[in-house]
């Protein structure tokens, strides 16, 4: 079980650290008007989403397999986990609205603000630190 634990958080460190990275790239992509150098963005940015997405999923299939091994029935009772699992619910739409914003950079490198793409950079990590304290804490 202690395998599966440390392979589910090496996965989450793996995954986070591309959902830091990447909206900084669409910040870079948003403040340039050279079209060189958002085409060399546009690739890092979609090399990237395809190398983290495969974190994503081991982190989901791993922390699935925690849930389960740890008898569903045993949470049933604890609200941290229930706020824990919305909140990753929504770090999964996070990551695929980042896909998203790919596409859109592609055709229009000006559809957002730099200043925009600032705020949503913050957004994983309120995500991690309320997650972590929540795994670590469990107040409820």
């Amino acid at each position: 079980m202690i395998w599966i634990k440390a392979l589910h958080i090496i996965f989450m460190v793996a995954w986070f650290a591309g959902l830091f990275y990447l909206p900084r790239l669409f910040v870079n992509h948003a403040m340039s008007n050279d079209s060189a150098v958002q085409a060399q963005l546009a690739i890092m940015e979609k090399k990237l989403y395809r190398f983290i997405t495969p974190w994503m999923l081991l982190t989901l299939i791993f922390g699935f397999w925690l849930l389960f091994e740890y008898a569903w029935q045993a949470y049933a009772s604890m609200w941290w986990l229930d706020i824990k699992l919305t909140l990753v619910a929504i770090l999964v739409a996070y990551h695929f609205y980042c896909g998203k914003i790919i596409r859109e950079l592609a055709s229009n490198p000006h559809h957002r603000s730099h200043i925009w793409f600032r705020w949503f950079n913050e957004f994983p990590v309120l995500i991690l630190f309320t997650v972590v304290i929540l795994a670590v804490v469990k107040p409820f």
